[in-house]
């Protein structure tokens, strides 16, 4: 009965699947078209200038919408633009930065798939002369200090805060803490699916514990469990957590692909609406499970907003400004309500 019921769970968020089953994922659909693993894209202009971004995947939404509008705003510049997808592999995306390093071009955007295991790839790029704009995810601090002109993100630990309480802005993590906090003032058993292997996502963690708040003693963390980011391997984890704690009360979700697979098991065990789920990203699916009252609440990535910051400040830079005001620039986040996801379900923002 339980394979059962997990089948018709995957054949329910099977749509929703094909777009973000990475959520830090795998796959390979940008902006610009399709591409292989380890393959790149490129889009010529007349301009003498050129650009490439070094993703760390674009089987999720949000990286590709990155993409989207890094080439958008190349185009309209004149631009030359790059685009490298490693598929989260770390030997593909080190010899796809020896290669950038190698090609001359006038700046380069990274998001790691190892936030540690890049360093001699930036080296490269830096003894090169070309200056780096790491976003999204950073990487380590010396590599920050060393390597890297400037890093651009969402306030992660503000997101996993906000999913706290409404409208009040704050720090991605701490705004879903506040939220929960909100929703059971006398605490609940609640469980954690993370993804400790990337910076970004242990900040909203830290975030969403430290927006619980004063009555962060009140809630019990029953299980706290890896789910790669990802609906499938989140799903699976959520059916065993359920089945083993009956008085489960939330999941609290690193991304919108993680809490999809929560939802999903939520599901076929026939407690939507008894089991809240908490999410970080507000992807076009993950406003979508808000608006269905299969999600309780999500704060906002902005990744248009990061593309849009980002080649602004490369722009500036490659055109003589060289003043960096902020090493280290993070970009508000906010509680999405039902009334914003409504009017914006088929965008990031």
């Amino acid at each position: 009965m339980r394979k059962f019921k997990k089948l018709l769970a995957v054949g329910a968020c099977l749509c929703m699947s094909l777009s973000l089953l990475a959520g830090c994922g795998s796959g390979n659909t940008s902006g610009n078209g399709s591409s292989d693993s380890g393959t790149k894209q490129e889009s010529t202009k007349s301009s003498d200038l050129s650009f490439a971004f070094c993703t760390n995947t674009l089987n999720n939404t949000f990286q590709s919408s990155i993409d989207a509008k890094l080439k958008e705003l190349c185009d309209a510049n004149g631009i030359s633009y790059t685009c490298l997808d490693p598929d989260y592999d770390l030997n593909t995306q080190l010899s796809q930065l020896s290669d950038v390093a190698n090609s001359g071009y006038d700046a380069v955007f990274i998001i790691p798939v190892d936030s540690a295991g890049i360093t001699s790839g930036l080296a490269e790029i830096k003894d090169a002369g070309i200056p780096i704009f790491n976003v999204d995810t950073a990487v380590i601090e010396d590599d920050i200090e060393n390597f890297v002109t400037q890093f651009v993100g969402t306030n992660a630990y503000m997101a996993g805060q906000l999913v706290g309480e409404n409208g009040l802005p704050a720090v991605l993590g701490q705004l879903v803490g506040e939220q929960m906090a909100k929703d059971y003032p006398d605490g609940a058993d609640i469980a954690i699916l993370d993804f400790p292997s990337n910076e970004s996502c242990v900040d909203r963690v830290n975030g969403f514990l430290d927006g619980l708040g004063d009555n962060k003693d009140k809630f019990n963390i029953v299980a706290q469990q890896d789910g790669e980011a990802a609906l499938d391997a989140s799903m699976s984890l959520a059916e065993d957590i359920i089945t083993a704690n009956t008085d489960l009360q939330a999941f609290f979700c690193i991304n919108d692909p993680s809490a999809l697979g929560a939802a999903a098991a939520v599901k076929a065990a026939n407690k939507t609406g008894q089991i809240g789920v908490y999410s970080i990203d507000a992807s076009p699916d993950g406003k979508q499970a808000l608006i269905d009252g299969e999600f309780t609440a999500v704060a906002c990535q902005v990744p248009v907003q990061i593309a849009e910051y980002a080649f602004n400040a490369a722009q500036k830079y490659v055109g003589g400004d060289t003043t960096i005001d902020e090493k280290k620039v993070y970009l508000d986040s906010h509680l999405v309500l039902k009334d914003e996801a409504e009017k914006t379900v088929n965008d990031w923002q």
